[in-house]
């Protein structure tokens, strides 16, 4: 008998979030179908669902995050399109998780503006916060002696 194997084995799934005074879901979308490589994209209310093989969907988002790098943002989705373990085929109602992409949708503009207003600089540059004039650095002993003396 030959074993099941679901056409989701092997590819990854990533949530593209866009929250842009510039650009809207479809928008995205259409950006997105544009340079599909033929992965699977489907247009949310909060942005697009990216289902395919990980360098494919990495180049895709890559490209996308270049449109509007402050207000568009990616997760992971954590089960595959069509799991029978989490999709609401199966359970009814809005799938498991939705109600969390709601709630950060509602956050992310307040992202955005916090990104905006980072000095420019590149990616990979540290930031280092500015040390308070005159403070040392405080000993990791002498930080432990504090707490256990609050402790007691």
């Amino acid at each position: 008998m030959k074993e099941y194997r679901p056409r989701y084995v092997g590819t990854v799934t990533k949530y593209v979030f866009v929250e842009s005074p510039d650009m809207t879901p479809s928008d995205l979308a259409i950006r997105a179908y544009e340079i599909s490589l033929g992965v699977m994209i489907k247009e949310t209310c909060f942005g697009l669902q990216i289902t395919g093989n990980q360098e494919e969907v990495h180049q895709i988002v890559a490209r996308l995050r270049e449109f509007d790098p402050a207000h568009i943002f990616v997760k992971d989705r954590g089960f595959p399109p069509g799991d029978p373990r989490r999709c609401r085929a199966n359970l009814g109602g809005a799938r498991p998780g939705y109600y969390g992409h709601e709630f950060e949708i509602s956050l992310i503009r307040y992202v955005s503006k916090g990104i905006e207003e980072l000095p420019g600089r590149a990616p990979d540059q540290a930031v280092h916060p500015p040390r308070a004039a005159g403070l040392a650095r405080l000993d990791a002993k002498k930080l432990q002696k504090i707490i256990e003396s609050q402790e007691s």
